[in-house]
């Protein structure tokens, strides 16, 4: 809770000798959050009482989100401090890494991990895929447009113009023009993004060539996990290891999150109900908060109800999930 982690963010803050801000978008099955502008005045809140400071600890888990977002909490965060590091207790993936990569340094356990940020567009025109019954909008991968292009020209060996020409066209079909252009445009975009960001940990331009063409292309899949040691290593990225008795400290706060949030128990209505007719829920999906402001916590809060299907052969029943409530509240007690 977040009574508890305030005393925990405070020994951060003495060992870090900065100030504490923890951003969490839950992955809980069935309660997935991610990073999004909802949170930008949220964290405008915390940083005005934070005040102009020398050092900001930002405590990030999250699997992604909205890369303009991404960007935008990382240069107002610069505004409030001269120096910026993120801690990566766990996953910190896609526009997470980005916020990583505007970061003076990331600090990291032996199990976090970075990931690729090749962008993926869900847009009103992008394809519709049926599961289970239900129309679903599909994902648009550039790295999935370019590798069914290099497929054609590379390994089936077309070159002929009007031969190519009919690729395109056939997945024209498949995918809008419009949607062809706007994953163009995005791939584009993040590639600058991530330049520019770099330049705040690496000075080296070659260097910055090499991060921004592993995580954006070369990484090969938008699900290939960067540990520590490769993001040192092999991308020379500006990582630290905690120490042993600071490892310890980051790992209470994260787990005393993954239990408040439930990350690793999936939301199941069935099971939620159980034997009962009617059940009232709360579930906190995602944080915002500091030591010494507040807690704002993204909920969703609901009733879930066994309703008989009228007719039904058998006794059947359906589960009626009625949301009272969804979005961000603030808890003041430290």
């Amino acid at each position: 809770m977040y009574q508890d982690r305030v005393s925990l963010y405070q020994q951060l803050e003495k060992e870090r000798n900065s100030k504490v801000i923890t951003y969490v978008t839950g992955d809980r099955p069935g309660m997935e959050t991610k990073i999004h502008s909802e949170v930008y005045d949220l964290f405008v809140n915390h940083l005005d009482e934070i005040g102009v400071t020398t050092k900001i600890s930002l405590i990030l888990y999250t699997k992604g989100g909205e890369t303009l977002t991404a960007w935008s909490l990382v240069n107002l965060l610069r505004q409030f401090c001269d120096e910026l590091e993120i801690i990566v207790p766990s996953k910190c993936l896609s526009s997470g890494t980005i916020m990583a990569l505007g970061a003076d340094k990331i600090l990291m356990t032996k199990q976090a991990t970075l990931g690729p940020i090749d962008p993926s567009l869900t847009t009103p025109l992008n394809p519709i895929v049926n599961i289970n019954g239900q129309e679903n909008i599909s994902p648009v991968s550039v790295e999935d447009i370019k590798a069914y292009l290099s497929l054609a020209k590379d390994e089936l060996g077309i070159k002929n113009p009007e031969d190519a020409l009919n690729i395109l066209l056939k997945l024209s079909d498949k995918v809008h023009p419009l949607v062809l252009g706007s994953v163009y445009r995005a791939q584009t975009q993040i590639q600058m993004l991530a330049r520019r960001l770099l330049n705040f940990q690496i000075s080296d331009a070659a260097t910055v060539d090499k991060i921004v063409n592993f995580l954006c292309s070369d990484s090969g899949s938008h699900d290939y996990t960067i540990s520590r040691r490769e993001a040192t290593n092999e991308l020379g990225l500006n990582i630290e290891k905690p120490s042993a008795a600071l490892y310890d400290l980051i790992k209470r706060i994260y787990y005393d999150i993954k239990s408040e949030l439930e990350l690793s128990k999936p939301f199941n209505v069935n099971t939620t109900l159980g034997a009962s007719q009617q059940v009232q829920y709360s579930v906190t999906r995602g944080l915002v908060e500091a030591t010494n402001t507040c807690s704002y916590q993204m909920k969703t809060q609901g009733l879930l109800q066994k309703i008989v299907i009228p007719g039904a052969p058998l006794q059947q029943f359906m589960i009626n999930n009625t949301i009272s409530y969804e979005g961000w509240k603030r808890h003041d007690e430290p």
